[in-house]
């Protein structure tokens, strides 16, 4: 699987060390930046993994900043983007169960690096289950018609 990647400033080392993670699980990465520590604006590296995803040179997207509040926000203006903000494992399943997420969001100053792993793994193991849950998404996605 291609999984795309950014992060802001505040998300660096985590971002870095997921990256890690995932490429010795065998997924496909394509890091969108920020490369160093210097200040930077999330919006923009929000709409880099927003794209890859869209555009389907990525399956799926992660995105860190402190919180990962912000980047979801950023994410979510993207059309067909589905962006969650998540802290736990459990919600990350759920995301992708229900929801069929395509990017999940988290915070390095929110989450530690072994959840982040675990976080990441829910969230790209888990597949949308469809069925009922397929016209909630349908309803969500006619909103970015609106």
């Amino acid at each position: 699987m291609k999984v795309a990647i950014g992060c802001d400033h505040a998300g660096l080392q985590l971002k870095n060390a997921v990256i890690e993670h995932l490429k010795q699980r065998g997924f496909e990465i394509t890091d969108c930046g920020t490369y160093d520590s210097a200040s930077c604006h999330y919006p923009v590296f929000a709409q880099k993994v927003a794209y890859e995803v869209t555009s389907g040179n990525a399956e799926k997207g992660i995105l860190v900043c402190g919180t990962g509040v912000g980047m979801s926000m950023a994410a979510n203006k993207i059309k067909g983007i589905r962006a969650a903000c998540v802290s736990d494992c459990f919600s990350a399943e759920a995301t992708r169960a229900h929801n069929d997420a395509n990017i999940v969001c988290f915070g390095q100053r929110v989450v530690g690096e072994g959840l982040a792993f675990k976080i990441v793994d829910a969230f790209l193991d888990t597949k949308f289950e469809g069925g009922r849950h397929q016209l909630r998404i349908d309803m969500v996605n006619e909103l970015d018609n609106k």
